[in-house]
């Protein structure tokens, strides 16, 4: 199966995955990230996709039972806490160095935001 291929398949397995008739779509360039990590976490054999699957529609449904349905808009919220938990259940990162580097994110997050729209001081 071509990488093409399997891109495609691993989109129809993700129904509520943001996209148009290209692909995947982004409101933040966090969401592209993230989407990136797990691509390259299944490309390399790390992550199964049934793994992803499965670890994804957990967090889905956990969100469901606490009542939030998710039309799309909070898709790659769950991305990333299904990622998060994904990460540091393989050991590929700690929940501290997790936390940290969000914090990190966190606090810079407008110095970027400014540099991306060329607004810098």
């Amino acid at each position: 199966m071509s990488a093409t291929e399997q891109g495609s398949s691993l989109l129809a397995e993700l129904p509520l995955l943001p996209r148009d008739d290209d692909g995947p779509v982004f409101a933040e360039p966090w969401q592209a990230q993230a989407f990136a990590v797990v691509a390259g976490l299944i490309d390399s054999q790390k992550v199964s996709r049934e793994e992803w699957a499965e670890r994804l529609g957990a967090v889905i449904k956990e969100a469901e039972e606490r009542g939030e349905y998710d039309t799309g808009v909070h898709y790659y919220d769950h991305w990333l806490v299904a990622l998060e938990g994904l990460v540091v259940e393989k050991g590929f990162a700690g929940l501290q160095e997790l936390t940290k580097e969000k914090e990190e994110i966190a606090a810079n997050d407008h110095h970027r935001r400014e540099h991306q729209l060329g607004h810098e001081h």
